[in-house]
């Protein structure tokens, strides 16, 4: 089974991840969309499984510098386009375990979906 890990390497949730899987020896491939960016028909699909709403993070600091009229009356279209400009957006980390998808880090998920 293929694990990829997707985020930034100076994420703190990120950190905590790598130091999970790394210490069950879990092998996975770390891909940082900050430095590599992210493909269109990637985040498609990940829309596709968890949802926009799930991936966008509101919290992240490039999405709270956004002008105010960027921030509202987001849909999936405009949601997509903020992520694929500014990858910063997309919460850390996401997880590619085969076929699913796992955003954001919990112990207790990770040790089910890497069994």
């Amino acid at each position: 089974m293929t694990i990829t890990m997707y985020g930034i390497t100076n994420c703190d949730t990120i950190k905590k991840a790598r130091v999970w899987l790394e210490s069950h020896d879990v092998p996975y491939r770390f891909h940082d969309y900050r430095a590599e960016g992210i493909e269109p028909a990637r985040l498609n699909g990940w829309v596709g499984k968890v949802g926009w709403e799930k991936l966008l993070n509101k919290g992240s600091t490039t999405f709270r510098e956004l002008p105010d009229k960027d921030k509202l009356g987001l849909d999936e279209k405009t949601a997509k386009a903020l992520m694929l400009a500014k990858p910063t957006m997309i919460k850390r980390p996401v997880l590619e375990v085969g076929d699913r998808i796992l955003v954001g880090f919990k112990p207790d998920v990770y040790e089910e979906a890497v069994k």
